[in-house]
């Protein structure tokens, strides 16, 4: 397929730049993928199409406050840094991508706090990947680390919000419930519209939870830049899918049950390391899994996502399990409705 196909237009006042009330109270769109039907839901309505036996697979992976405003030495010009992931804890190594990149080399040194109570020197300047700074700083780790999220703020996408509007419950709304594990840049989505009330239901539904932990990293914010999407490279993303986990998915597929996906990073974690005979293997290392149409799936039989941008990778994974042109015809629909776009946005079920 190609990137082009994937290209819509998204007027800016479909994009929901605050979440709704109540998570779980999102609309839903539910797309039957063998018929095509379409229906207008709530997503608290989400245990009507699931019972007994199922599984809901969720990403425990929990945001951190990833983008840092700044000052270059000398200049005093203004620097936005985004940090990505941290490459070594005893030289305090990140990888980041800075704006403007352009004004930044190696051995620059930038400034953050009012106080420039923090100091970042660029040590590499690799394209690839944005740039890596070693933070200069002489306290403790523990200490290092309180500074460098205090200064930090939510990392909302700015085509959602721009950082200038972030307000403290931002914080607690990019966050899901079941936020665990530290080391994502963006939340996973589709679990931001679970809530401990729709938890309470899943166990009087005996429907399961099972977790696992995927960081989204640098390639939510990379744009597709090939027309040919079998030449697109995925950057890698740390996967875990703990044996207990594989378990209960594993088990569930054997009793004729269904798995539910909760998210594109929940799809294509399952997809990662699968046996010949359909089964999820237990995992922990690094995954660049890029599904796109047309692509057999082995674990999954349903997914919820929310509403994509056009031209993303997301998009193209959701596209992959419910069919292209079901899949884009449910697009439409979203945007000849109500339905918001974007990671505060509406759900799209597909059973």
């Amino acid at each position: 397929m190609k990137l082009s196909q994937f290209n819509f237009l998204l007027p800016a006042e479909k994009i929901a730049s605050e979440p709704p009330r109540w998570r779980d109270e999102a609309k839903m769109m539910v797309m039957h993928r063998d018929t095509g039907e379409i229906e207008h839901r709530l997503f608290k309505d989400i245990l009507d199409y699931f019972g007994k036996g199922d599984t809901f697979v969720l990403n425990d992976t929990k945001v951190f406050p990833a983008s840092l405003s700044g000052k270059k030495e000398k200049t005093g010009a203004d620097i936005e840094v985004f940090l990505l992931r941290e490459l070594n804890q005893e030289q305090r190594l990140w990888d980041v991508i800075v704006d403007p990149a352009r004004k930044i080399r190696i051995g620059n040194k930038l400034y953050f706090g009012e106080d420039d109570s923090l100091v970042a020197e660029v040590i590499d300047n690799t394209t690839s990947r944005g740039r890596t700074l070693r933070f200069l700083y002489d306290g403790s780790y523990e200490e290092f680390k309180e500074t460098l999220f205090s200064l930090g703020r939510t990392p909302v996408p700015t085509w959602v919000k721009p950082q200038s509007a972030l307000t403290p419950e931002d914080k607690e709304n990019f966050q899901t419930i079941f936020a665990k594990y530290e080391g994502a840049v963006s939340a996973p989505a589709a679990g931001l519209h679970f809530s401990r009330e729709l938890f309470n239901r899943m166990i009087l539904h005996d429907v399961n939870k099972a977790f696992i932990t995927m960081h989204m990293g640098i390639g939510h914010f990379r744009q597709v830049d090939v027309e040919d999407l079998s030449k697109h490279k995925m950057d890698s993303e740390r996967l875990i899918i703990t044996p207990e986990t594989a378990d209960i998915i594993n088990n569930t597929k054997k009793n004729g049950h269904k798995v539910l996906a909760v998210g594109v990073t929940v799809m294509r974690g399952l997809e990662t390391y699968v046996t010949t005979n359909d089964e999820v293997r237990p995992f922990d290392g690094w995954s660049n899994k890029f599904i796109f149409p047309p692509y057999r799936f082995a674990i999954p039989d349903a997914i919820v996502s929310n509403f994509h941008r056009p031209c993303s990778t997301m998009l193209m994974s959701v596209a992959a399990f419910g069919g292209y042109e079901k899949v884009m015809h449910a697009y439409k629909v979203a945007l000849d409705g109500d339905y918001k776009f974007g990671p505060y946005g509406d759900a799209l079920l597909i059973i």
